[in-house]
């Protein structure tokens, strides 16, 4: 349902024949790339999850990584909840350091490593650099010190609980592997009729 982030830096269209580049049946849809380097024609579907856990914001997007997705789903929240969210916790897919500064500097408590934090995090080796090189970005620094912490580690986990499952009902019990319409429109108005089904879903079962 949303796309993986690019390996090694590579360019996705770039990567790609370049005769070959939309598809000829939906013209909205755009390759993107599976972890494993598959690539696939589709759309980026996005959501965000409050404590609750209820699904407070959903958008479908041709953006073929999530980077560009983190901040406009955040003012979605905002103007879906009439107010900001306290803290934001997301994958590395999410993080760069523009999207650390902007929700930071709103006041937002930003839980998001970059890609090598994250590998250490799951019992790879210390992430020291960044692209080979030593990371200077103040932005950055202070993410990997607070996610190294243990209040930061145990904060960071709450993400596996709380967005993981909301995947898990949508794939499995719903069958949304896939979306059945084609075009942007269309497929965005399937994607918040899941949002919906599930919210009301989740209000049945707390009554």
């Amino acid at each position: 349902m949303r796309a993986a982030e690019a390996e090694h830096g590579i360019d996705i269209a770039a990567a790609l024949p370049k005769v070959v580049r939309r598809s000829r049946t939906d013209r909205d849809s755009r390759f993107l790339r599976e972890r494993g380097g598959r690539f696939v024609l589709g759309y980026t579907a996005e959501f965000a999850v409050s404590e609750d856990p209820f699904i407070v914001a959903a958008r479908v997007t041709q953006n073929s990584s999530d980077q560009a997705g983190l901040v406009p789903t955040i003012q979605q929240v905002k103007s879906n909840c009439k107010r900001a969210p306290q803290r934001v916790l997301a994958d590395s897919g999410y993080y760069s350091n523009q999207n650390v500064a902007e929700l930071s500097g709103q006041s937002i408590d930003v839980y998001v490593p970059d890609s090598n934090l994250a590998n250490e995090l799951h019992g790879g080796p210390q992430a020291t650099t960044v692209a080979g090189m030593q990371p200077r970005d103040p932005h950055l620094l202070a993410m990997r010190q607070k996610l190294r912490s243990p209040a930061g580690k145990r904060r960071y986990e709450q993400r596996k609980t709380l967005v993981e499952p909301v995947f898990g009902v949508l794939k499995e019990q719903r069958g949304m592997r896939r979306f059945r319409m084609r075009g942007m429109e269309r497929v965005s108005t399937e994607w918040m009729l899941a949002a919906l089904a599930y919210n009301l879903g989740r209000m049945y079962v707390a009554q």
